[in-house]
């Protein structure tokens, strides 16, 4: 199982030294991806409840940066590892733009990236960027084609029922052919349907193992019924942890526990078929330095099992 750090794109420590020594440190130690999110309101009342194991929004997303560029400055530090967006909140950039960032960053990465996207859960963002937060499925299906269009095609143009792209040359290629690998975070059924027709993998979040290997199924088999083969489809798991001083309860994981808990859970997700697990420290409050050492000995306890 391959294994990712996030990188500290919001809260404190989100700042260049802080990136840079992270990404470094995280392809020194080993580890085989980075990763950012995308957050661009941090409202004291959403009027939508959080959607994680505390219903009350983070106030670490009150200092949130861009995810594309904090990439790129990964990018310009590392050499190996990969680079992916957990997730890109795809529906508010214009097609064409999100067409030119995304191969951008896979031209200067040197075909390193992985696009996670996803459609957020606060209508408030959707206001503040212009982009209704009804029909949000339809409009990702056509973001896709956009996507698909610009990367595999000299020559393009699209009409469809939301976007316009006037018959254009296209210059830019991505460094990864067809295009860098689409994953996106699905749970309803409508999501999952998608995902097993259109993208290269799935990005759910932590949740017991059992309920996770449940779901997995269902996409497989969905891309199965799609005639496509689910076996080629890869996960890419979140753990957002809770770093505790004792142990906790079983059921309490991997919402909060120990680092050796998280390292049991690392393991086992391994034995159940995640083909890559990445840590987000971010909801906790620790410095750049104390993420590292985090970092450094999560990756060995779980090589070591």
């Amino acid at each position: 199982m391959r294994l990712g750090l996030a990188l500290p794109a919001f809260g404190t420590e989100a700042h260049a030294d802080g990136i840079i020594k992270v990404s470094r440190t995280a392809e020194d130690l080993g580890y085989d991806s980075l990763w950012t999110g995308d957050r661009v309101l941090a409202p004291r009342r959403p009027s939508v409840p959080y959607p994680g194991k505390d219903p009350v929004m983070p106030r670490h997303y009150e200092n949130f940066m861009d995810p594309l560029m904090t990439l790129t400055l990964a990018a310009a530090h590392t050499g190996r590892v990969r680079l992916g967006t957990s997730t890109l909140n795809a529906l508010w950039y214009p097609p064409v733009v999100l067409a030119r960032a995304l191969t951008t960053l896979d031209v200067l990465s040197a075909g390193r990236l992985d696009v996670g996207l996803g459609l957020g859960w606060m209508p408030e963002e959707y206001t503040a960027v212009g982009v209704p937060w009804e029909g949000r499925g339809a409009r990702l299906d056509e973001t896709l084609d956009v996507l698909e269009k610009y990367w595999t095609s000299d020559e393009f143009s699209h009409q469809g029922p939301l976007f316009t792209v006037p018959e254009t040359v296209v210059g830019l290629k991505p460094h990864q052919r067809p295009g860098p690998p689409v994953l996106l975070a699905a749970f309803t059924p409508a999501g999952i349907r998608r995902l097993a027709r259109r993208a290269a993998g799935w990005l759910p979040v932590g949740m017991p193992l059992t309920h996770l290997a449940g779901l997995w199924s269902t996409i497989r088999d969905e891309a199965d019924r799609a005639g496509r083969d689910g076996a080629e489809l890869r996960m890419a798991l979140r753990v957002n942890p809770t770093l505790t001083e004792a142990r906790t309860e079983p059921e309490q994981m991997p919402s909060a526990g120990t680092l050796d808990q998280y390292i049991a859970y690392a393991r086992a997700a391994a034995e159940a078929g995640v083909h890559e697990l990445f840590m987000d420290l971010g909801q906790s409050p620790a410095t750049v330095e104390e993420r590292v050492d985090i970092a450094g000995r999560f990756i060995e306890g779980v090589r070591a099992g």
